[in-house]
């Protein structure tokens, strides 16, 4: 029989914020500020892109309706709410200061009032179900090294008891990873711990770019990893969590389908993997579906899937206090 697996309690660690937007919410805020939608739904109502170049492109377009701290607060609520329906106890969700105040430099006044307003949202829907986040920021890979290291100066000043690590996001085809040293040289002096996206659109090369460079103890995706078996190796032996998230992969064409997917050739050979949903209305998912996929398409068990989780929240950037409460739960 099948694991009930929206009803069972799960860790998710690789969330955008506005990538988790509800079309509902934004054709609400839509409507509220007499904007027009036209190109931004399909004729189901999901949001509407072909290939890479247009999701980046619709999720810069629906970023930019979140433009006010309530909105930014409200958002945060329903994505945690959403999630929270699919079993969700913790996520750690990615927040952008480019997103927040675009131009040549990162405001701290916009990033104070955006911290404040998604940490209002995130304690809503705590209060409302449960679910307890935490926030990572990240820089935006294409506008390049001078922009990450002036988004984390900002980030870091600003601080902030719930912003627990830095990232960095969008197509891993810019730049050089080793650009990006110093940002990741002062987060990690401001006492965040440290992801990037790597592994998905590029090789295996650029996961061992950000092993090497940027002293990462997380890679968002990592999943191309599977073709260097000893980059395999390496990840296992010095336990490196890869954030994956397959129906991102197969909707964005990394693989052609489910079972074309490496996560359970990672796991099998002792890498630590955490399943998450990445930017779930873009990719018809949530929590419940990765979750029935890895079992039904994958052969993942039941007792392997728990395993996952547990990973997961070893994985998490919390506090100890926070790992403890959540082991609890997932206990009970």
């Amino acid at each position: 029989m099948a694991t009930n697996w929206r009803e069972s309690p799960k860790i998710e660690l690789h969330l955008h914020l506005e990538g988790a937007a509800p079309p509902a919410l934004t054709r609400r805020i839509a409507a509220e500020k007499a904007r027009s939608t036209a190109g931004l739904f399909d004729e189901t109502g999901r949001y509407a892109w072909r290939g890479f170049s247009e999701f980046l492109h619709a999720y810069d377009a629906v970023a930019a309706f979140y433009d006010t701290p309530e909105d930014q607060a409200r958002l945060t609520e329903a994505a945690l709410l959403e999630a929270a329906a699919h079993g969700v106890i913790y996520a750690e969700i990615f927040l952008s200061p480019d997103h927040v105040s675009p131009g040549d430099k990162a405001d701290p006044y916009a990033w104070e009032e955006h911290l404040a307003a998604v940490t209002e949202g995130a304690a809503m829907a705590e209060a409302a179900a449960g679910i307890i986040a935490r926030f990572i920021p990240l820089c935006v890979r294409g506008l390049g090294p001078d922009r990450a290291r002036r988004a984390v100066e900002v980030v870091a000043s600003v601080g902030g008891d719930n912003v627990v690590g830095w990232g960095m996001a969008g197509d891993e085809r810019m730049h050089r990873t080793a650009d990006f040293a110093s940002a990741y040289r002062l987060a990690a002096e401001a006492g965040l711990r440290l992801t990037a996206h790597a592994g998905e659109f590029g090789g295996p090369g650029n996961v061992r770019a950000v092993l090497d460079d940027l002293k990462v103890e997380r890679v968002g995706h990592g999943v191309r990893a599977i073709e260097d078996p000893d980059l395999v190796r390496r990840l296992a032996a010095e336990e490196v969590t890869l954030e994956v998230n397959p129906g991102s992969n197969v909707a964005l064409g990394v693989y052609p389908n489910w079972r074309a997917h490496p996560l359970r050739r990672l796991y099998e050979a002792g890498v630590n993997v955490a399943i998450s949903t990445d930017d779930p209305p873009f990719f018809g998912t949530d929590m419940t579906r990765e979750f029935e996929m890895a079992e039904r398409e994958l052969g993942f068990a039941a007792s392997d899937l728990e395993r996952v989780t547990e990973m997961s929240l070893a994985a998490a950037f919390c506090d100890d206090a926070t790992r403890m409460e959540l082991r609890r739960r997932l206990a009970r």
